[in-house]
């Protein structure tokens, strides 16, 4: 009997990816794993997981992709995985909009794309699983992340209508919410734009955004061993949360109402001092 089959894009070696690569080859999965560079990979392919160079908003790559696969495992997918992402940590007042449609191009299209591309391989399986990946970000309106938390949001409304629409074929969609994990690939972004309006209060959100992604993050190989085991319940959950943080962000985000996130976050990232500061300087001149 052969193994099961996996395709798990964006799988560069320290990130989620590539430890989701290498701990269900472990369990004995064919595991096909991709990214935009094959360097990323080299210790992947070390350990015999086949890996191939992928640009997921790319419909010819994504192609050249499925007839690789659609090769390497007789027409068959048993689990597609969708863990490429990019991040853009900037106020909605400093985004570019050319740098906003290309975040929702590889969060939310290129989903799609592999999604469509693959649904007769996952339909072929007869019990497959695609596991779309979200953020606690979806949920929670993390200052300086508008492109970001809403691009993810869409790919959870998004999950959701799919798990529906797909669930007489036998294949559940499974949307993971990672709060904070140990990566090599995440970068504390901490730059506030020259002439951003929100200047006075920039070492403020350096400091944040650092202890965001340093402070009591779980280790990624415990997450992806947790993430794994959901997987391949026979019932999975349609939302899987773990993480540093995910289920305070559950528990707020259900039962806190709309504005439970709002005071927290803006003292966290300093939005509390701006409003000091403008008030503050208002004073000033009016006296």
């Amino acid at each position: 009997m052969s193994p099961k089959s996996i395709l798990i894009t964006g799988s560069s070696a320290g990130g989620l990816g590539g430890e989701l690569a290498k701990q269900f080859h472990a369990r004995g999965f064919f595991v096909i794993a991709t990214a935009r560079n094959l360097d990323s990979m080299q210790e992947l392919t070390a350990l015999g997981i086949t890996t191939l160079q992928q640009d997921v908003i790319d419909e010819k790559s994504i192609q050249v992709i499925k007839a690789k696969v659609t090769e390497l495992t007789d027409g068959k997918l048993d689990i597609l995985i969708n863990n490429a992402g990019v991040s853009y940590p900037y106020a909605a007042a400093d985004i570019s909009l050319q740098t906003a449609r290309a975040v929702y191009e590889v969060n939310l299209f290129s989903v799609m794309a592999m999604v469509q591309a693959f649904l007769p391989l996952l339909i072929a399986s007869g019990d497959a699983r695609i596991v779309n990946m979200g953020s606690t970000a979806a949920v929670a309106p993390v200052p300086f992340g508008c492109v970001y938390n809403s691009s993810k949001a869409a790919l959870h409304s998004y999950s959701d209508t799919l798990r529906i629409e797909l669930a007489p074929f036998n294949i559940k969609v499974i949307t993971i919410v990672p709060g904070l994990f140990t990566s090599n690939l995440t970068k504390p972004w901490h730059r506030v734009p020259e002439g951003s309006i929100y200047t006075p209060i920039a070492q403020q959100y350096k400091e944040r955004r650092i202890e965001k992604f340093t402070d009591g993050a779980m280790p990624r190989d415990e997450i992806t061993r947790n993430i794994i085991d959901q997987v391949l319940k026979s019932s999975p959950r349609a939302w899987y949360w773990d993480g540093t943080n995910s289920w305070l962000i559950w528990f707020l985000g259900t039962f806190g109402g709309r504005k439970a996130f709002d005071g927290i976050l803006s003292r966290k990232f300093g939005l509390a001092d701006l409003a000091q500061i403008r008030q503050a300087e208002q004073t000033k001149r009016s006296a």
